[in-house]
């Protein structure tokens, strides 16, 4: 068995302790506010999502993470990690990435299979954005960086599925039908991720994301922390 992908699936899971489905990036918003009422609305909200904020922006961070920390490059890492929660334009989306980020440092800091270097480097950050940690578990099991690319966001895809399952209300079997059909972008995505990287051209410029965002966080009642 290839451990290499038992690994990849790990860091992939919904089980994985760090608090992702507590989180809809302004989806949630999106549903009160009637932008997205439909399965067809809310397929398009995240295919939106997916193609113009993570595959330029959080996509290519997370490989060129992945990168330094292969290369042992403790410094291009922390420089990494600070421009990447710059690039978070709500107090949301910071805290989200911050709160994500801290628990998994923190489990991976607990594991004994993660290298001391690793950890050390990690303690070493005061804010810890979620794909700096996740990247280096990536780079340690020496997971290949388009694999690597192709998990993370697959791994976002199916939590936002899964909020807008609850949000809109949806079905679970129209929530397999958008995963189905959006999982098809993936692999095209995590090779525009890499391109990026290695271009060193992120953007991050999502203003219908922001604004939901900032609406969501005075929205009066809600089920999700963005």
């Amino acid at each position: 068995m290839n451990l290499q992908l038992v690994r990849l699936l790990h860091l992939a899971s919904p089980a994985l302790p760090v608090g992702a489905f507590s989180y809809s990036q302004g989806l949630e918003w999106a549903v009160e506010s009637g932008a997205v009422t439909t399965e067809a609305a809310a397929q398009l909200w995240i295919h939106d999502a997916l193609h113009f904020a993570l595959a330029r922006c959080e996509a290519p961070a997370l490989i060129a993470l992945l990168r330094a920390w292969k290369a042992g490059d403790t410094a291009e890492v922390a420089r990494l990690n600070a421009e990447f929660i710059s690039t978070r334009e709500t107090a949301e989306l910071r805290a989200e990435t911050l709160q994500m980020g801290y628990s998994l440092a923190r489990l991976l800091r607990d594991l004994p299979d993660t290298p001391g270097t690793s950890k050390t480097a990690l303690l070493d950050l005061r804010e810890i954005a979620f794909p700096t940690p996740w990247a280096a578990a990536a780079a340690h099991w020496q997971i290949d960086e388009l694999e690597a690319a192709t998990a993370y966001l697959w791994a976002w895809l199916e939590n936002q599925v899964m909020a807008a399952v609850k949000l809109v209300p949806l079905g679970q079997t129209a929530g397999q039908r958008m995963l189905v059909a959006l999982a098809e972008d993936l692999p095209a995505l995590a090779t525009e991720a890499q391109r990026r990287a290695d271009e060193q051209d992120w953007e991050n410029f999502t203003p219908g994301m922001t604004l939901a965002s900032c609406q969501h966080e005075i929205q009066y009642t809600r089920l999700f922390r963005s």
